[in-house]
């Protein structure tokens, strides 16, 4: 039976998901398993397995998807285990690494930790890498692409962009490199020395640069171009390029490029470029088999012969006319004599030249591309494991021995089967020891033949150096030692197994013709391109962490990209976010919103009944109710907001008791709005009614006004839901008594009192201003008692207000909500950008509205707060996130500046500082810059976060997080703790759609919204 689990947002390289699933399908029980991120490839492959569940249909790209098959539920929670285990050792492994590189969670970040970035190397899934390309050609790095499955459009394209920038495209599917003597992606240690390649061939690369090793020799730059570099579409654009710049490199005095036959036309501009470098040249175009060299440009039939020729060269040697004996380099085996020779490779280049010289050696018609098969002629099979048939769901070959092993152990009972030929690439992203995982599978075959009465013999090439990581000499012995003939090259090892049976090579002496055509002057190469060819890389490392191991050892530099799918792989959300990224001027109408932000001068000026200031609350025609949040009607509030709504009637007078109150407000005779709509702003609930005091604040950068009710301290109060008769007395005395004590004294001061100057100096005593104001409302209190003093109004109310001032810590959380609603009115103002402006929930939606969409607001199901909770409450006593309180995070407080009062993250159940730090750093990752007004002391004086954007919510999937009270869910209960709550993504993908509807970019909003 099938089982399914999801794992949301928990994205993983491919390759370290196909080594978990190569683990767990070894557990008992298991029938079958598939770790596989939730792309749309992968849910072919799963469908392809027959493991496509309805739960594994709705993953999203950035879902990792597990699907079981096993007899036991029980297993489930074996594999769920085994996997958390393979994940927080990959963990463990990537950060006790003493060369572990910097990480960073984006381009510019990334950009910030190393400036001097010279090259990307990118390993993301396919469906993403042209993307990725595009990022680091805009941040005018080179891309070294180790990703397949790129359109060979996109591959043209790139190469093209890249070429008017003077950078180079690698890649895609460029497997291996050396640039400087650093190996890069999977690659061979190899010294260095006076040879270059250029090669469309991952392992023909690494054949003639170990040979070139191993010969004494050396090579400083190995620069792979992907496979299709040279066909007519792309037009050996990096190739060409590469070559221009290495004719312009002085330590490289020997070229050579390797690569598949090209086509025609693409092949003749090449050769004709190698003619024009002053530089001799080594050129193989594997399958042809040329009979002459022309000049300085030498034609080689093998990967052996261009390494050897490359030696000569780098020698000044003379180029010999043959660089093979006459005679066979192996004596016929009578046992052997007439059987068949089969290739099990996990290097696809060199299957291709072993099928190459079978078929030259045999007449067997030439290379072939079937199912793997690159030779399938009269029993002489040569098969490329690597090939994608094989690959498709498991790592590839050259990582997991078990394809070959069932190969070698099918092999072994077919009598026909004389001679079995094999590699062993060796070098950094291969297998630690791959000799050792064969070896068994080899004994094995060669006993099952020898008791058939048969004899089979296994014939390999070592692809590697001994300064590999599994070292070739002890590669050497163990593969010997299990009854392997081991030949030093590919080609040397096809020979040995063709002589075995009977068979040999011919291969003709070679003359120099004299070439012909006139030579043009090289172009000059860009100055980025020689950068890359005369210091060592430093690499911005997007993809598979284990990379970076041999740069940082051999000197170069790295910081790793901790990458994962952008807007969580949703390709037209990608295509979105690229185009809006692209519109002429975002950047300065963001930087205008921004502005607006910093620039506010909000003051304190009155407080004053609401009716007095917002005019829907004094039309007599309505009994009229604000409330938090987006539009809600009082049916569909939750029981907090609909228990303030009672204590609001009860407070105004319109009812006498609970039982009337519920009856008027369900009548349809109250009309309801958000606060938001008035200028206004209200906490929890956000009930506001006309009698209720508010604060006026005034933001004279726009002269504009906001409004927020008075802090009803803590306990039973009507912002958390109770109406009970203390909390009806309470509202009538802050009416009565407080509220006009305090504009009162606010009226003294000329002009009102400074908001900006208070928060400055509070957020540097351990404020975040949502759920910490005591230094706030300290401030706050040390403005404004001395003016409360000189009222004339009797003593006694003197200390009830000083009193209630001084012990109400929160008091000051909703003079912050007003200014806050002050600093985004007057920026909303201009109406562009992609900067978020509100945020507010209402217990059912949670909403936000942009700087550049106007009062429109994007809404999407509310979170529930998780934190602490007071003695007696749990988790299951909260109520859904409530309230305009948001709106301090909105303008880059509360939880976005949770760093700035470690002393309340505890509290509210995110941990000490280091979570902290750690919450504001994440946070910064969606905001656009640091305001200056309110630097953070524990946060080395940086800024608040300021400007969330659209744009890199979507683009991140982080979403911004909320410091909150928790309200139970029962009305009349108030709070019931404290915690946190991540706004919903969805609607910042709303908001997003929108905007790029508006601007022209978007025709069908349904086809992007992701369902909350």
């Amino acid at each position: 039976m099938l089982y399914t689990v999801l794992k949301n947002n928990s994205y993983q390289d491919s390759i370290n998901l196909m080594l978990l699933t190569t683990e767990i399908s070894k557990m008992n029980g298991v029938n079958k398993v598939q770790v596989m991120m939730g792309t749309d490839a992968n849910k072919d492959i799963f469908n392809s397995a027959g493991l496509l569940t309805d739960e594994a249909k709705e993953a999203k790209p950035s879902d990792m998807m597990i699907v079981l098959d096993t007899d036991d539920k029980s297993i489930m929670d074996d594999v769920l285990k085994a996997i958390d285990k393979f994940i927080d050792d990959l963990s463990n492994k990537k950060s006790s690494k003493s060369n572990a590189s910097s990480h960073a969670t984006s381009w510019d970040e990334a950009i910030d930790k190393l400036p001097d970035a010279n090259t990307a190397l990118i390993s993301v899934p396919g469906v993403y890498a042209a993307d990725e390309i595009d990022n680091a050609l805009d941040h005018n790095l080179n891309a070294f692409v180790f990703s397949d499955n790129v359109s060979i459009e996109d591959e043209a394209r790139l190469k093209n962009k890249a070429h008017k920038k003077g950078l180079l495209v690698m890649g895609p599917d460029c497997g291996t490199g050396i640039i400087s003597g650093v190996p890069m992606a999977f690659a061979n240690v190899i010294r260095s020395g006076n040879i270059s390649l250029v090669g469309a061939s991952g392992t023909g690369i690494q054949e003639v640069t170990a040979a070139i090793e191993r010969m004494g020799g050396g090579v400083i730059h190995a620069i792979g171009t992907g496979g299709r570099d040279l066909s007519d579409k792309v037009g050996a654009r990096t190739m060409i390029d590469a070559l221009v710049g290495l004719a312009h490199h002085d330590p490289s005095e020997v070229l050579g490029i390797i690569s598949k036959p090209p086509a025609k036309e693409v092949r003749d501009e090449v050769v004709k470029l190698l003619h024009d470098i002053d530089k001799p040249v080594v050129a193989i175009f594997l399958g042809e088999k040329p009979d002459h060299h022309e000049d300085g440009v030498y034609l080689a039939h093998t990967l052996e012969e261009t390494a050897k020729i490359a030696m000569d060269l780098s020698l000044n040697k003379e180029v010999k006319k043959n660089y093979y004996t006459a005679a066979p380099i192996a004596n016929v085996d009578e046992k052997l004599r007439g059987k068949k020779i089969k290739g099990l490779y996990s290097g696809g280049t060199l299957a291709y030249e072993a099928g190459m010289l079978i078929s030259e050696s045999l007449n067997l018609g030439g290379i072939i591309t079937d199912n793997g098969y690159v030779l399938k002629s009269d029993g002489y099979d040569v098969i490329d494991l690597g090939d994608d048939i094989y690959t498709q769901g498991r790592p590839h070959p050259m990582i997991d021995p078990s394809i070959r092993i069932q190969q070698i152990e099918k092999l072994s009972h077919d009598e026909k089967t004389g001679v079995i030929l094999l590699d062993d690439v060796l070098g950094y992203g291969t297998t630690d020891d791959m000799a050792s995982a064969l070896a068994p599978s080899i004994k094995a075959a060669i006993k099952t033949a020898h008791d058939d009465g048969r004899k089979l013999a296994f014939v390999a090439t070592i692809v590697g150096t001994n300064e590999d990581p599994q070292d070739y000499d002890e590669q050497h012995k163990i593969l010997e030692d299990a009854g392997v003939t081991v030949c030093d090259t590919n080609a040397e090892t096809v020979r040995y197994g063709l002589n075995l049976v009977g068979m040999d090579i011919d291969e003709p002496d070679k003359k120099v013709v004299p070439y012909t055509k006139p030579h043009d002057e090289i172009p000059e190469s860009s100055e980025s391109v020689l950068d890359l060819l005369y210091t060592k890389p430093r690499v911005v490392n997007v993809g598979v962490e284990s990379f970076n191991e041999p740069i940082n050892k051999y000197n170069g530099k790295s910081v790793q990209f901790d990458w994962k799918p952008v807007a969580g792989g949703n390709p037209k959300m990608i295509k979105l976010l690229k185009q809006v990224r692209q519109l002429d001027g975002l950047k300065k109408q963001n930087e205008d919103i921004l502005n607006s932000f910093k620039k506010s001068e909000p003051y304190l000026v009155d407080v004053v009944p609401a009716k007095s200031v917002i005019n829907e609350l004094a039309d007599d025609n309505h009994k009229t109710l604000l409330h938090a949040g987006p539009p809600i009607a009082f049916k569909d509030m939750t029981e907090p907001m609909q228990g303030s709504c009672i204590g609001a009637a009860l407070f105004e007078g319109w009812v006498k008791d609970e039982n009337e109150a519920k009856e008027l407000l369900n009548s349809g005779e109250v009309r309801f709005m958000p606060c938001h709509s008035v200028r206004a702003v209200g906490p929890m609930g956000g009930i506001t009614s006309a009698n209720m005091p508010v604060l006026v604040i005034e933001n004279r950068l726009k002269n504009n006004q906001a409004f927020c009710t008075l802090n009803e301290g803590i306990g039973k109060v009507l912002r958390f839901g109770a109406y009970s008769q203390e909390v009806v007395d309470r509202l009538i005395w802050m009416r009565d008594v407080l509220g006009p004590t305090l504009s009162k004294a606010i009226k003294q001061t000329e002009g009102g009192l400074n908001i900006t100057v208070m928060m400055a100096k509070a957020i540097t005593m351990g404020d975040e201003f949502h759920q910490r104001n005591i230094a706030a409302s300290l401030v706050f209190l040390k403005e404004v008692a001395p003016l409360i003093i000189k009222l004339s109004i009797s003593d006694d109310v003197k200390q009830q207000v000083i009193k209630f001032l001084a012990d109400t810590d929160q008091f000051f959380l909703n003079i912050m909500m007003a200014t806050g609603k002050s600093i985004v009115d007057a920026a909303r103002v201009q109406e562009e950008g992609t900067i978020v402006t509100t945020m507010s929930r209402n217990g059912v939606d949670f909403g936000i509205k942009v700087s550049g969409l106007g009062n429109e607001w994007f809404n999407a199901p509310v979170n529930t707060p998780e934190g602490l909770f007071f003695t007696g409450f749990s988790q299951d006593d909260a109520n859904p996130d409530i309230g305009d309180s948001a709106i301090a995070e909105t303008v880059g407080f509360g939880g976005m500046s949770m760093i700035a009062a470690p002393g309340v993250t505890r509290f509210v159940g995110a941990g000490g500082f280091e979570d902290a730090q750690r919450v504001s750093n994440e946070m910064m990752k969606i905001c656009t810059e640091h305001n200056p007004n309110f630097t953070i002391p524990t946060w080395d004086f940086k800024g608040t976060p300021l400007g969330i954007d659209i744009c890199k919510v979507v683009e991140t999937g982080i979403t911004p997080i909320i410091n909150t009270g928790i309200a139970g869910k029962i009305a009349g209960t108030g709070q019931v703790g404290a915690g946190t709550v991540h706004a919903p993504l969805a609607c910042f993908e709303k908001a997003l759609v929108a905007y790029g509807k508006k601007m022209g970019l978007v025709d069908d909003e349904k086809e992007f919204v992701t369902e909350a």
